[in-house]
């Protein structure tokens, strides 16, 4: 397994292999185009498909996605893939225009790098809810602010970032003048991890990309003197191998970002800040909304945490448990309805004889 390591393949992955299949090969998916999946190999490329029962026993979001590892049964040209294995986590987001379903944008990622630019993309609140939820999906978060060469002070967008109160680290980068590129490429690229670039479209994720790999492999494409968005945009998500050994992952320009968090324990990895001051409630289960000898609350009152931060923050987890708790409710209907269905079959059974 030695050249699939570079890809990514670790001890997790090979003792689920191991303990579920034999003959079968196995590979990484690094492109979904349609119904059909380019997945890299021990020997190379080969385009798959998911197999009928694969596609019968699965729900959508645990369908093959970039980043999986998929056991498959190679015939001629083609790969039929008949189970993926287990991930180690997966970067998911409320499906638009769906309620309750969530959409997996990518698995077995080592760390998110959410970008923002500073021409006119700069949003706080759009980027604490990147980062709630990639901390709430146990991933690895690095703030990137591009395009810093455009504006006169662009450390007062770094400051305004760290007051965020999140630990990750938050890199002002510019494609014009080289500024943070060195930093990203040395101190945040581990060969054998993989990254994921998130972000709005036009905020330079292919042109960060493309100086990484060296090379245009994205056209970037020309700027709109209107709306500064790029005129040719990633439309796909692709697993990309760079001259270090890492692996990223390009994504689509993303107007939506649902959350999907479960929010069983209420503050956690979501927010650092907020978790520090809630261990300092007179109530362990504390809301940080009604209840008195509230932390939390009183650290608005005295300026330690911002009223942005914290109104950000209870808009989130408002809209993740109303998120979980439609998804529990469809759980809990599709259980009833199998049960009727399983009942109905007996007694039809019952009545031929």
């Amino acid at each position: 397994m030695s050249f699939l390591t570079q890809y990514g393949w670790n001890p997790f992955f090979e003792k689920n292999y191991l303990a579920h299949f034999l003959s079968e090969s196995v590979g990484r998916i690094c492109t979904v185009f349609g119904q059909r999946y380019l997945i890299i190999t021990e020997t190379g490329y080969i385009e798959g498909e998911a197999a009928g029962s694969l596609l019968n026993s699965k729900e959508a979001w645990d369908l093959p996605k970039v980043g999986d590892w998929v056991v498959f049964i190679a015939t001629g040209d083609m790969g039929y893939i008949v189970d993926v294995l287990p991930r180690q986590n997966e970067l998911s987001r409320k499906a638009p225009g769906k309620p309750i379903e969530k959409q997996v944008l990518a698995t077995n990622i080592d760390q998110a790098w959410i970008l923002q630019g500073l021409d006119r993309d700069f949003n706080l609140m759009r980027l604490q809810r990147y980062l709630y939820q990639i901390c709430s999906l146990d991933i690895s978060p690095l703030v990137i602010l591009t395009k810093c060469d455009l504006v006169s002070n662009p450390e007062y967008y770094l400051e305004q970032v760290i007051q965020l109160g999140y630990t990750c680290p938050v890199i002002l980068t510019s494609i014009q003048t080289g500024q943070g590129l060195e930093e990203l490429q040395n101190l945040y690229l581990h060969a054998g991890k993989t990254y994921v670039l998130l972000g709005s479209s036009g905020v330079g994720k292919s042109s960060l990309l493309n100086t990484l790999m060296g090379t245009e492999i994205q056209l970037a494409g020309c700027v709109s003197t209107s709306n500064n968005k790029g005129k040719h945009t990633t439309t796909t998500r692709n697993l990309i191998l760079l001259p270090n050994g890492s692996l990223m992952l390009d994504t689509p320009g993303m107007r939506e970002f649902g959350v999907t968090a479960d929010q069983e324990n209420a503050v956690g990895l979501q927010h650092p800040q907020l978790e520090e001051l809630a261990l300092h409630c007179h109530f362990h289960d504390c809301t940080h909304q009604d209840e008195p000898g509230c932390a939390v609350r009183e650290a608005i009152h005295t300026g330690e945490l911002p009223l942005l931060v914290y109104q950000s923050y209870l808009k989130l987890t408002k809209e993740s448990q109303r998120f979980n708790l439609s998804a529990d409710e469809r759980r809990r209907r599709n259980k009833l309805a199998g049960r009727l269905s399983r009942e109905a079959s007996m007694h039809r059974k019952k009545g031929k004889y």
